[in-house]
């Protein structure tokens, strides 16, 4: 029985850079399912999570050159792909607009209960928030954004991102601390 000469992943992407591009195919192959999943999970939609994992492996391959042994190409790869799925969450934001932007507590805009006035203050203030978040570094601000916004427990955030839930716990801790001192400092 001869055994199949199964390479790392280092040794893959190397030899990528190097041109041969069946060993993309081969990093393509290991990774699809997690690249899928992740995406899957946050977008709960299959045609939408097959054309953004084919929109990630596009990344990959065109940031291969930056990618450092420092961390796993698994906990790269998974990188790329949070925040390419938060990126296109928040554009797609922008494109809609939310039914719930329109509601107060007694019903419908349009009547006593909101003013446009509110309602553009109230999305002055996303929109601040927002903005201060984008800044936050990567290791903070995706915790913050898969809790927050995508309402991911921690146990999930620390399952998609391959780090402990004591460290994801505390990145989300710090990440709100660095929140409120920004949203305190900046007018």
């Amino acid at each position: 029985m001869v055994e199949k000469d199964i390479r790392t992943d280092f040794e893959l992407i190397e030899a990528c850079l190097e041109g041969d591009q069946e060993c993309f195919t081969e990093l393509v192959n290991r990774y699809k399912n997690l690249v899928y999943s992740i995406i899957l999970r946050m977008t709960k939609d299959n045609d939408e999570a097959s054309d953004l994992a084919q929109d990630v492996f596009l990344k990959v391959y065109k940031n291969l050159r930056s990618y450092t042994t420092a961390f796993k190409f698994s906990t790269w790869i998974m990188r790329i792909t949070s925040n390419h799925c938060i990126d296109h969450h928040r554009k797609k934001r922008l494109e809609t607009v939310s039914l719930e932007s329109h509601m107060t507590d007694t019903g419908f805009v349009g009547g006593t209960a909101a003013s446009p006035e509110s309602i553009y203050i109230k999305r002055e203030q996303t929109d601040r928030i927002n903005k201060i978040l984008a800044g936050l570094p990567d290791m903070y601000k995706i915790p913050v954004v898969l809790y927050h916004q995508e309402g991911l427990s921690y146990q999930e955030i620390a399952d998609r991102t391959g780090e402990p839930l004591s460290k994801v716990k505390n990145r989300i801790f710090r990440g709100r601390k660095m929140l409120k001192g920004l949203i305190e400092v900046q007018p």
